[in-house]
């Protein structure tokens, strides 16, 4: 039988298309309709800076911008203007990221969650039920345009608890595999190791690690993998768990770290080569996370297309904040647009290649992605994650 459509497996009690007391045609559209740019902009500054809708948090921050949203951005560039407001997601109360026009609804927040402290303190985030849903059904649908593999059982080697990657790894499985098993992963503890020059334990942590995932890919029929860099890595080193992993894992799936792209070209042709690999980058702070292009060569740069227009990138020059020529590198600029959240203008750790996105795709899209070596007054430490 062919599987129902994405927007009806997105369903239940938890994630569902919520009718709201402040419904705009824009942000409350079908979750399988992607509004135009300019559509997209326009509606998100009208609620996130309407007194009536917007969130305290950026209602108090409008009387500092210098400018009105809601009369003064309208694209995607014009996002440029807002300040970069995450370092205060380290210390703002959560309750105070969420828009009032929510308000007097029930299950409008899917979960709070927090970054992998790789520079310095957690920041937090709220996500909102709507939002979760409308990202479900798009990696739903790039999922099946990939051929990712239906009704198998996944495990995911990753971080859990208080990241989102977690959440959203759990609710893939239910629309699409069989059974998730899980070994959780605390990247602070293995960064923090690293930071202090106890190179050793972050080993010791990351063995440990791999004797979990060993233990379920011996036992139980995997599908597909969802790992790091760094632990994939660990992982294929072991011979045994390198034939375990081509015999029965169909497709593994990695992000949340750089992968070099020596490394990439090597697993995909002598590792496992007959294991399909795709890369997935993100940032909690776009709350959600882009796929590699499809038909990419070994030998390609792995590029990365954003979930536009909810979610942008722009690789620009750190020292002027333009945007440097396609197939130049420069830092990554995230942006996340939508109902749920307004995070603009965020210069990440990341720096990458700059190249075209898609027809019909707005912003940059980025290709071999790495993390600079110093983030503000902080090293960047990527450990495992």
């Amino acid at each position: 039988m062919p599987r129902a459509p994405a927007t009806a497996r997105a369903g239940g009690r938890r994630l569902h298309q919520m009718t709201t007391l402040h419904r705009d045609p824009v942000l409350d559209g079908p979750v399988d309709l992607i509004p135009t740019e300019t559509e997209l902009i326009e509606a998100a500054m009208r609620w996130h800076f309407d007194p009536a809708t917007g969130s305290p948090f950026w209602l108090e921050q409008a009387d500092t911008l210098g400018f009105d949203p809601r009369e003064d951005i309208h694209t995607v560039d014009d996002l440029a203007r807002f300040p970069n407001i995450v370092d205060r997601l380290r210390h703002v109360p959560a309750a105070d990221l969420i828009p009032r026009g929510y308000a007097g609804q029930d299950d409008t927040v899917y979960g709070v969650y927090d970054s992998g402290g790789t520079t310095g303190p957690p920041k937090r985030v709220v996500v909102m039920t709507d939002w979760m849903t409308r990202l479900l059904v798009h990696t739903d649908q790039e999922m099946d345009a990939r051929d990712y593999p239906q009704g198998v059982d996944w495990l995911a080697v990753a971080p859990s608890g208080p990241h989102m990657f977690g959440a959203i790894v759990r609710e893939t499985v239910r629309l699409r595999g069989r059974l998730s098993f899980t070994v959780d992963l605390d990247p602070r503890w293995v960064k923090k190791c690293i930071a202090a020059g106890r190179a050793e334990q972050a080993d010791q942590y990351a063995d440990h690690i791999v004797a979990q995932a060993r233990t379920v890919l011996e036992t139980q029929e995997i599908g597909v993998l969802i790992t790091t860099p760094p632990l994939l890595e660990r992982l294929v080193r072991d011979e045994e768990l390198r034939r375990l992993i081509a015999d029965r894992v169909r497709l593994v799936e990695w992000g949340g770290a750089h992968m070099d792209p020596d490394t990439r070209y090597l697993l995909r042709t002598e590792v496992l080569p007959h294991t399909r690999l795709v890369g997935r980058y993100g940032s909690t702070m776009i709350l959600a996370s882009a796929v590699e292009r499809q038909g990419l060569a070994p030998d390609d740069p792995c590029v990365f297309d954003s979930f536009s227009p909810f979610v942008t990138f722009r690789v620009v020059d750190p020292e002027t904040g333009e945007p440097v020529p396609y197939g130049s590198r420069g830092r990554v600029v995230m942006n996340h647009v939508s109902k749920s959240a307004l995070l603009p203008n965020n210069l990440e750790r990341d720096e990458a290649t700059r190249i075209p996105p898609p027809p019909g795709r707005v912003g940059d899209s980025v290709a071999d992605v790495s993390p600079v070596a110093v983030f503000g007054d902080s090293p960047v430490i990527e450990g495992v994650y």
